[in-house]
């Protein structure tokens, strides 16, 4: 891993940890239980997606939180900015984890393979 990979990986993992800070400062409870999974910034660190748990939340909530995000996205590049002291903060794009879902999904088909052989 390199120099620019290593920084890469930092920024990263410094926005896991900064973003929950932020969304616990808002007014608004509902973005307090949001659980933030993964952050991938790009190569130059301008945009990074912020990757969120579904958990079980519908469509419609889905679609609801994303918007809430959105409208709060300035309020948590500020904060980021602030608290780290940077010159720049890579602008936000939130979306919903669906491979948790995937995987899971997988997982279950797996393990009725495993049930309908073992009973052959």
């Amino acid at each position: 891993m390199n120099e620019a990979q290593i920084k890469l990986k930092r920024t990263e993992s410094v926005l896991e940890q900064l973003i929950p800070e932020a969304l616990g400062s808002l007014n608004d409870n509902r973005l307090h239980e949001l659980d933030i999974i993964e952050v991938k910034c790009s190569r130059g660190k301008s945009d990074a997606k912020v990757y969120i748990n579904p958990a079980e939340f519908s469509e419609e909530e889905k679609k609801t939180y994303l918007k809430l995000l959105r409208n709060a996205r300035p309020i948590i590049e500020t904060y980021c900015l602030k608290d780290q002291g940077w010159y720049r903060c890579p602008k936000f794009t939130f979306e919903f984890d669906e491979q948790l879902k995937k995987t899971q999904s997988i997982e279950e088909l797996f393990k009725k393979i495993a049930k309908d052989k073992g009973e052959e």
